[in-house]
């Protein structure tokens, strides 16, 4: 086995990464969607013949909610250690083809970047991986053993049925790394590893106050309304900046990673001209973000507006999304979420609290030996002198579950997307020379690590 240099000593060719990105941007795959279970099926299939080819020894595992894992494994040599790389096959729904500037499943050229639904979430990475494999075994090969994971419930699963599976068969994932490719820069050209997730809950508010509507006219300005208590509540939770506040919880926490440019913010998150970021001048963006624990009302169901009438509202019902920045407890904090709920419900109005859906935040250390070889190979291949080393907001559950399974593994976050991707929504589009460079970084890894 020879061991290149430099990462840019790799030569990835855009021809064939474009080739299996195409294909798998055909399969419109989003997972618990009976009718596209035929598509699904398809990803998965091709991806173990594309894994196959690669030369390695590729099993399907079903899971519990209906969505085969891959993994596609081979032996380590001469005492080398292992490493494991996740992708996953499954997409979001494109919701309405039509508002797509090209076919949603056909990969499309325009302007430098492709355009196609899972284009950069996450089927580009999953690209981006087999691109790798190519390039190590152009190179000589390597002695490390490797584990590739990819699985088909990531986005809409529900029921983590991969990470199930991994408590129920912990010896088909153990690895000494793990490099997650589902994460991204913080800019095209900009190498970044991601240290922080945030984890978090889903919090369900049911308010009732009357046995049913009465007549605004008649009772309005006296009978307590549903809707108005319900607010009161979400008001509650935030300062007069927006700031989220929980008693008896630290909101205050400063980011010390690298920051987050005010105005790259703004952009990224589709601000609107005249609108305040929430938080004050002593805010950072990244504080607010990667630091401290947020809560989002994500749903808010009353009487619609096209029912409305004159009536006093009855029962209003609110989803909250809470995250939870590494550091804390995300099952305490959604505790004193309850408990905050609870004592700022106004009227002694009937209020019904529900949590769901709590998992805990994830943190890694940019100087541990796996990922700081990562850093050193990803700024190699971008040709840059530093590296980004930043938090998400998101939650990626599984790092949790790999974490508690193997606590001497180092974990690892990138991955080709960044903020011009437009993951989730409409004209979602990856640059492939992102692609390119992070496939020349982790073949350059491939080669260089040791344990």
């Amino acid at each position: 086995m020879t061991t290149p240099n430099d990462a840019q000593s790799y030569q990835p060719q855009r021809d064939r990464i474009f080739a299996d990105l195409s294909t798998l941007v055909s399969f419109n795959s989003p997972h618990s969607t009976p009718e596209l279970a035929d598509q699904h099926e398809a990803a998965c299939a091709w991806t173990v013949n594309a894994l196959k080819e690669r030369g390695l020894d590729v099993t399907r595992h079903a899971t519990v909610d209906d969505a085969d894992t891959i993994i596609a494994t081979k032996a380590p040599a001469n005492g080398a250690p292992t490493v494991l790389l996740y992708a996953h096959y499954d997409v979001v729904p494109a919701n309405n083809p039509e508002a797509w500037t090209n076919n949603p499943f056909e990969l499309t050229e325009r302007e430098g970047r492709w355009y196609g639904r899972g284009a950069a979430d996450c089927k580009g990475n999953l690209a981006m991986h087999l691109e790798a494999l190519r390039l190590i075994e152009e190179h000589g090969g390597t002695d490390l053993g490797l584990r590739v994971v990819v699985e088909g419930s990531e986005e809409l699963g529900g029921e983590d049925g991969l990470g199930k599976l991994i408590e129920e068969k912990p010896e088909l994932f153990a690895a000494d790394a793990i490099l997650i490719a589902d994460s991204g820069n913080v800019a095209a050209g900009v190498p970044t590893v991601t240290t922080s997730l945030r984890g978090g809950a889903q919090i369900n508010v049911t308010v009732e106050t009357l046995r049913g509507p009465v007549h605004s006219g008649s009772f309005g300005g006296g009978a307590p309304d549903a809707a108005h208590a319900l607010v009161a509540i979400a008001n509650s939770l935030f300062d007069e900046h927006g700031r989220t506040t929980i008693d008896g919880v630290d909101t205050t926490a400063k980011w010390d990673g690298d920051p987050y440019d005010r105005e790259a913010f703004r952009a990224d998150a589709t601000v609107l001209e005249g609108v305040q970021l929430l938080g004050t001048v002593d805010d950072e963006p990244a504080d607010l973000v990667w630091a401290r624990p947020s809560v989002t009302m994500i749903g808010f169901t009353s009487t619609p507006v096209a029912e409305a009438m004159n009536a006093v509202n009855p029962r209003a019902e609110a989803q909250f999304n809470l995250r939870v920045p590494a550091g804390q407890n995300a099952a305490e904090i959604a505790d004193k979420m309850v408990e905050h709920i609870k004592a700022h419900t106004p009227w002694g109005a009937k209020v019904s609290v529900k949590v769901s859906g709590v998992n805990e935040p994830f943190a890694t250390d940019p100087e541990a030996p796996a990922v700081a070889t990562l850093g050193q190979c990803l700024k190699e291949a971008y040709g840059a002198d530093e590296l980004a080393v930043i938090g998400s907001g998101g939650s990626i559950p599984l790092t949790i579950t790999l974490q508690e399974q193997f606590p001497d593994a180092e974990i690892a976050l990138f991955g080709v997307e960044e903020p011009l991707c437009g993951i989730h929504g409409v004209d979602e589009s990856v640059d492939p020379a992102e692609i390119e460079r992070i496939a020349a970084a982790e073949a350059a890894f491939l080669q260089r690590y040791s344990k």
